[in-house]
């Protein structure tokens, strides 16, 4: 186990440092200006770096993966169109529509292989809530939240890695509880993925000297490998959690995300109009410093996710377990709001002659 760690470990740092001198020179780095408030031009290799060392992992240590269970082949296919396009979109900002379309694509290769959800459990007590043909659609919409979501808290350096990793963390502990040590053990490998990007994407070695971003290929592939995760952890006779607790375990980035969009739409604007109102924003107007919101925020998707896993333990109902996390979404939902009012983001008022961009995250576009 402690080798095999190991190994997961140099491949994803080897594969981070190469790609970050091929990205340097052919201009697949974030530029500063405008909203982005870093310095220098900073190569977007996270996501390809990630996907490196799942496909070395598939070619030279396949014993480690889940593969006929987990639909591995057709996951991997799903990833690679994922980490095309957002490399294409890092790269020469694509429109809405391609993105789009291929996270759809994605999608519709894991259902052909038959893995979707095609149940939300016992939310309506004894009887299951079947989904029936619209557990296809579910699926769809399913992916491009999960996308979304986790690409809308890329915002502080280490933030997306971080949370990412509590999620996987807590996803882990799913699997083992249930028996699927498989799936466990692979959870664990996409934490270790994650090291060596949090490492120079924080400074914790080279300063930043070698620092990197994770671009918005490594916001999809993560969000979607979440996914395929909860999927597999959540849909089936011998699923290991009910779709319910899956909610407490991504609770954070889907509730920064319905927030905004929510926020959004109330003054009238897109869902996907870039602004400075994420909680990471929020926190970091109100006086935590980046990395101090990148502790909050971890701890916070822990907690939550914790809350859900005991709650699953001591064998509380679906409904409740529901009823619960709706509770916790509308008490988050407001305490997020008072605190942008607390804590707006001033250069909205601002007059200009011009219009102004402020989707800013620090660390990704």
């Amino acid at each position: 186990m402690s080798k095999d760690i190991i190994i997961i470990f140099l491949a994803a740092m080897t594969s981070l440092l190469i790609t970050r001198v091929v990205a340097l020179k052919c201009g697949l780095v974030d530029k500063p200006g405008g909203r982005k408030q870093h310095k220098g031009e900073i190569p977007l290799v996270g996501g390809i770096s990630f996907y490196c060392t799942i496909a070395l992992c598939y070619l030279f240590r396949p014993e480690l993966l889940p593969q006929t269970e987990a639909h591995f082949l057709t996951y991997l296919l799903s990833i690679s169109l994922l980490l095309f396009v957002g490399i294409a979109d890092d790269r020469f900002d694509l429109p809405v529509a391609p993105r789009v379309v291929i996270q759809a694509l994605s999608a519709v290769i894991l259902m052909v292989d038959g893995l979707y959800l095609e149940t939300f459990g016992h939310l309506l007590g004894a009887k299951e809530l079947l989904l029936g043909p619209l557990g296809y659609l579910v699926t769809l919409f399913a992916t491009w939240a999960a996308i979304n979501a986790f690409n809308m808290i890329d915002g502080v350096d280490g933030l997306l890695g971080s949370v990412s990793s509590v999620v996987f963390a807590a996803l882990m502990v799913v699997f083992l509880l249930a028996g699927k040590d498989i799936y466990g053990m692979w959870c664990l490998l996409m934490i270790v993925a994650l090291i060596p990007y949090l490492m120079l994407n924080m400074g914790f070695i080279g300063s930043k000297r070698l620092k990197v971003f994770m671009g918005d290929a490594g916001s999809m592939v993560i969000g979607f490998s979440v996914l395929w995760l909860v999927m597999l952890g959540s849909q089936g006779n011998d699923a290991a959690m009910a779709p319910v607790t899956a909610l407490w375990l991504i609770a954070l980035p889907l509730m920064d995300m319905v927030t905004i969009m929510v926020r959004r739409l109330r003054r009238g604007q897109s869902p996907f109009h870039p602004d400075r109102d994420h909680l990471h924003h929020i926190l970091l107007r109100s006086g935590l410093t980046g990395r101090q919101t990148v502790v909050f925020a971890s701890l916070l998707t822990a907690t939550l996710a914790g809350v859900g896993i005991v709650l699953s333990i001591i064998g509380i109902t679906e409904w409740l377990s529901l009823a619960l996390f709706m509770g916790v979404f509308a008490s988050y939902f407001a305490i997020n709001s008072k605190l942008q009012q607390l804590h707006p983001d001033m250069r909205v008022h601002l007059k200009s002659s011009r219009p102004v961009n402020v989707e800013a995250p620090a660390s990704h576009r």
